[in-house]
C-alpha cells in the first residue's frame, strides 16, 4: 500500500512539473531561449537585387598592405552581399586576384608587394618569414572577366571614378591604376562609375574620399609626390558621382572619411624611438654627442638654441628630422664652421683630413640647415619605423664621392640620427592642420550630398575615433585601433582587419535600416563579427 501511495505521489508531481512546463513554453518564443521571437527579415523601402559597391582599397577588401584573397572575400561588400541574399539580392563579383600572397605584376615585374604578416609582434614582410614567393596576380597576363558588384579601386581619389582611360593599361603608370585595368576588360577607356552604371544598380554603397586626403599624408605631406585634392574639384566630382548613381532611382548607403591622423599608420612609431639601451645605438651616444656638441656651438653663436641637438643616456631620445617649414641656417652654418680655427682639429678625431674641412663645413650646412629634433607634436609614419637607425645609401655614396672614407661617411649617413629623416617620413603640425582641414571639408561635402539624395549615411569618422577612445563594442568583442592586437585594423596601420570590415557591414545595415525601413538589425541579421578574422597565417594557403 504504501509503494502504490508513493507511485501516486510521484505521478501527480510529475503531472504538476509537466503543467508548469507547459505553461513556460506558452510564454516562450519558438527559438527556445526564453526571448521573444525575431521578425522575419524585411527590405522595407530597399530593392537589393543589384548592388554595386563604389569606392577605393575600403570597399575592395584591401589589408596588410595589399590586396589578397582571403581578405578580399571578407570585403564589407561582400559580407554585405551575403546578407542582401536573404532578401532578394542576387550574385555578387569580385576581381579576385589569384593567391593569398598578395601584390601586383605587370609582365611579370613586381609593382606591389605581397602582403604584412605578424608573428606577435611589429608588422613583417611576408617574405622576412616564409622566404620568396611569386606574385601571381598579373596585369598582363591574368586579368579576370566583369562585370563586377565590387568596383572598389585601391588607390583611387573622388575624381579618378570620373576619368576616362584610368583602366586602360597603356597608360600604365602615367594615368592608369593597376587595380582598374584588371577591372576595364574589353573597355579600357571607361570610368569607373561608366562600369558601375551599366549593371543598372538598384542599390550602392559609395566609400570614398579617403585617398584625396590620404595619399598626402602618407608620403609625410611631400608635395612633390601627392597633394590634398582641392575643395573645389572634390565637390564637383562627388557631387556627379552622386548625381549619377541616383539618376536611375537606386537607394544608397555613403561613408564619411575617418581622421587618418588617429590611425596607427601615424601614431605607432614615437617621436622618441632611440633608446639608450639599445646595443646599436647607446654605445655611439658619446661620439654622438661630441659630434653635435660642436654644432650646438655653432647654433648659439646663430642665436638658435631651438636647433640644439643631443641624445640621452638614461631615457630616449627625439629623431632629428628636417624642417622644411624652418629657415634654412646652410649658409649660415658653413661660414661659422669655416671661420673656427679648431673646426680642423676637430674633424682629425673621426679622421677627416684638415684639408677636407671647407667641404664637410658646406656638407653639413646642407644637412642641418633646417634640421631639429623631433617634438611629441609631429607624427612619424609607420614605414619611418623601418627606416630610423638605417644608413641612407644615397647620401652615403654621396659623401664618398666627396672624399670621405666609407666609416665616415656611414657615421654621417644614418636616418634619423645623422642624417635628418626627410620629409617624407614626417607629418609637421602644420601638414596635420592641412590634412584636418581638408577632412572636415570634405565631410561636410559628404553629409550634404547624402541628405540631399535622401541616402542612408555612416559616420566611419566617429566610429574610428571611438575606437582610438574606449574601443568600438560589437557583439561581444571590442575592437580598438591598437596596430596588432586592436582587432580593427589590419598591419598596414590604415586599413580594417577582416574583423574591422565585418564591423563596417555591420554598420552599413544599420544606416540602411534607418534610412529604408529594413531591419537588419531587428531580425538579428547582423553578423558576428567574432566569425572573421583579424590576423592572418604567414602560411595562409
Amino acid at each position: 500500500m504504501k509503494k502504490t501511495n508513493m507511485k501516486t505521489k510521484y505521478i501527480w508531481l510529475l503531472a504538476v512539473l509537466l503543467a508548469f512546463t507547459a505553461c513556460e513554453s506558452d510564454d516562450s518564443s519558438d527559438d527556445g531561449n526564453g526571448s521573444e521571437p525575431l521578425p522575419a527579415l524585411i527590405a522595407g523601402e530597399a530593392d537589393f537585387s543589384k548592388y554595386v559597391a563604389i569606392g577605393n582599397s575600403l570597399s575592395a577588401g584591401y589589408s596588410d598592405g595589399t590586396v589578397f584573397l582571403a581578405a578580399q572575400q571578407n570585403s564589407f561588400p561582400k559580407i554585405l552581399s551575403e546578407k542582401f541574399s536573404l532578401i532578394g539580392g542576387g550574385n555578387f563579383t569580385q576581381p579576385l586576384v589569384n593567391d593569398n600572397y598578395g601584390g601586383l605584376a605587370v609582365g611579370g615585374t613586381r609593382i606591389a608587394s605581397p602582403r604584412l604578416v605578424t608573428t606577435g609582434g611589429a608588422p613583417l614582410s611576408l617574405e622576412s618569414v616564409i622566404g620568396p614567393v611569386t606574385v601571381s596576380t598579373d596585369i598582363v597576363l591574368n586579368n579576370p572577366t566583369g562585370p563586377f558588384n565590387n568596383m572598389g579601386v585601391p588607390g583611387a581619389k573622388s575624381f579618378h571614378l570620373l576619368a576616362p582611360g584610368y583602366g586602360n593599361i597603356a597608360n600604365f603608370p602615367a594615368a592608369a591604376n593597376p587595380y582598374f585595368v584588371r577591372m576595364t576588360g574589353s573597355t579600357p577607356d571607361a570610368t569607373v562609375l561608366e562600369l558601375a552604371m551599366a549593371q543598372s544598380p538598384t542599390l550602392f554603397s559609395l566609400w570614398l574620399g579617403n585617398n584625396d586626403v590620404l595619399l598626402y599624408a602618407f608620403y609625410g605631406g611631400d608635395q612633390s609626390i601627392e597633394s590634398i585634392t582641392d575643395q573645389g574639384t572634390f565637390d564637383a566630382a562627388y557631387g556627379a558621382i552622386v548625381t549619377t548613381l541616383t539618376s536611375g532611382g537606386a537607394k544608397g548607403v555613403v561613408a564619411n572619411i575617418p581622421d587618418i591622423l588617429d590611425l596607427p599608420h601615424f601614431t605607432a612609431v614615437p617621436h622618441d624611438p632611440l633608446d639608450p639601451t639599445d646595443p646599436s645605438f647607446g654605445p655611439l651616444i658619446p661620439t654622438l654627442n661630441t659630434l653635435f656638441g660642436a654644432l650646438n656651438q655653432v647654433f648659439t653663436v646663430l642665436n638658435r638654441p631651438d636647433r640644439y641637438m643631443q641624445f640621452s643616456t638614461t631615457t630616449n631620445s627625439a629623431v632629428v628630422i628636417k624642417d622644411e617649414t624652418l629657415d634654412d641656417l646652410s649658409a649660415q652654418i658653413t661660414a661659422v664652421l669655416n671661420a673656427n680655427p679648431d673646426f680642423p682639429a676637430f674633424l682629425a678625431q673621426f679622421g677627416v683630413p684638415a684639408v677636407a674641412a671647407p667641404a664637410v663645413a658646406n656638407l653639413l650646412g646642407i644637412m642641418y640647415g633646417q634640421a631639429r629634433k623631433a617634438k611629441s607634436s609631429d607624427l612619424l609614419t609607420l614605414s619611418s619605423g623601418s627606416v630610423i637607425g638605417t644608413v641612407n645609401a644615397e647620401f652615403f655614396a654621396f659623401l664618398q664621392s666627396q672624399g670621405l672614407s666609407p666609416e665616415v661617411a656611414g657615421q654621417f649617413s644614418v636616418e634619423g640620427i645623422t642624417y635628418p629623416l626627410e620629409d617624407t617620413w614626417v607629418l609637421l603640425p602644420s601638414e596635420q592642420d592641412e590634412i584636418k582641414t581638408a577632412t572636415n571639408n570634405f565631410n561636410s561635402t559628404i553629409s550634404s550630398a547624402a541628405n540631399s539624395a535622401g541616402l542612408a549615411f555612416v559616420d566611419a569618422n566617429a566610429i574610428i575615433k571611438e575606437m582610438v577612445g574606449s574601443g568600438y563594442p560589437s557583439g561581444d568583442f571590442i575592437l580598438t585601433s591598437d596596430l596588432v592586437t586592436g582587432g580593427a585594423i589590419s598591419l598596414d596601420g590604415l586599413h580594417p582587419t577582416s574583423r574591422g570590415y565585418a564591423l563596417f557591414a555591420n554598420e552599413f545595415m544599420k544606416a540602411i535600416d534607418a534610412t529604408y525601413g529594413s531591419n537588419f538589425e531587428e531580425s538579428g541579421n547582423l553578423v558576428n563579427v567574432g566569425d572573421y578574422p583579424t590576423n592572418y597565417s604567414p602560411l595562409l594557403p
